[in-house]
């Protein structure tokens, strides 16, 4: 074991830096202005802003790949899963099984790609009197080899079901953890009875679908001053990436970190955190690495070159099902209520109690 805990730092560019059996990880925080009738920003779009392919920030906010309605229209994913947290705001989402879902303020969408599918991610702005703020990470899982060509599977997790930690220091400041994916060793140092905080189950195919994997996906967050130590993994080999996104300073094992950063961390020790004077936040991703070759060409994540050549042709011939809906855009109307309809028509529509990831 390392005696320092911290082994790099990376600086938080766009995307962060991530670690197998991560691909790829990024944080949408974009401050959009009030809605127009077509739920989009009610702003002049033309000026400053390559439209179809808008990453500029201008004012605080980008459209991506919209034209009308900011977001990501359909577009194709083969070999990985897309792990969606939304923090503040709304997503729209439309698939080629045909399953459909708005969800935000805490859910999280788990997409296995597996052997294709086309996906579209909308962001209806639908207060026309009042700002739309949109916050989320969006997490690349990478699938094994023999999960590549996985049959493509759509979960969602409300928010109000995600196991959730709340533990006070000595001093009665409070750290706050959701466990989207991972199970979290419990014990009197977090305040909370010993055992574990047991996450929702992943999807089938997931490689955290395998206990030896030790994948988690947690998001913390600490009041300023607060301390909280991060246990150890579980599992041999896993790699550990802690991001401070949000904050001053925080200590981490008696170093201190002054601005934002992505801390490579030893995955097999505890880690006591510091919070300095600001509220802070964090993402943890941690797992085993599947140490296979990768293969990527855009959307498509393969082991060989041979294998993205296959899959640019099976999209080309297939369309991975085709395109069930009348726009490549779609928006689902202007009713905020969250739901999900999946591709065997099942229902659900969660309590409307948002909670923060």
């Amino acid at each position: 074991m390392s005696a320092d805990p911290v082994l790099k730092l990376h600086p938080l560019g766009f995307p962060w830096p991530t670690i197998d059996p991560f691909l790829f990880c990024v944080h949408h925080d974009d401050a959009y202005p009030q809605g127009n009738a077509q739920m989009g920003p009610d702003a002049r779009l033309l000026a400053g802003r390559p439209i179809g392919q808008d990453f500029s920030r201008k004012d605080g906010w980008s459209m991506y790949h919209g034209e009308v309605v900011p977001g990501f229209p359909g577009h194709p994913h083969r070999g990985f899963e897309t792990v969606t947290i939304v923090r503040q705001g709304l997503i729209d989402h439309s698939d080629s099984l045909g399953a459909a879902a708005r969800f935000g303020g805490g859910d999280v969408q788990w997409l296995t790609a597996g052997a294709g599918i086309v996906h579209s991610e909308m962001f209806p702005l639908l207060k026309a009197d009042s700002p739309n703020p949109l916050e989320l990470f969006q997490i690349w899982l990478n699938l094994p080899a023999r999960s590549k060509m996985a049959a493509p599977h759509f979960t969602m997790f409300w928010g109000e079901d995600i196991p959730r930690l709340r533990s006070l220091d000595t001093e009665g400041r409070e750290t706050q953890l959701a466990c989207i994916a991972g199970r979290l060793p419990l014990d009197a140092g977090t305040g909370a009875s010993a055992g574990e905080l047991q996450p929702l189950a992943p999807p089938p195919a997931s490689w955290a679908a395998q206990d030896d994997a030790d994948v988690a996906i947690w998001t913390v967050r600490m009041a300023p001053g607060a301390r909280w130590t991060l246990p150890a993994a579980a599992g041999q080999g896993t790699q550990r990436m802690l991001y401070f996104f949000q904050g001053a300073s925080v200590q981490v094992a008696g170093r201190t970190i002054d601005g934002h950063a992505a801390i490579e961390l030893d995955a097999h020790a505890d880690v006591e955190l510091v919070n300095g004077e600001a509220a802070g936040e964090f993402l943890v991703l941690q797992g085993r690495p599947i140490g296979e070759p990768v293969a990527q060409y855009g959307p498509f994540v393969m082991n060989t070159q041979a294998e993205i050549v296959q899959a640019m042709n099976d999209y080309r011939r297939t369309q991975f099902g085709g395109w069930p809906w009348p726009d490549g855009a779609p928006v689902h109307g202007r009713d905020p209520a969250r739901f999900a309809r999946h591709p065997d028509g099942r229902e659900e529509r969660p309590l409307d109690l948002l909670q923060p990831a």
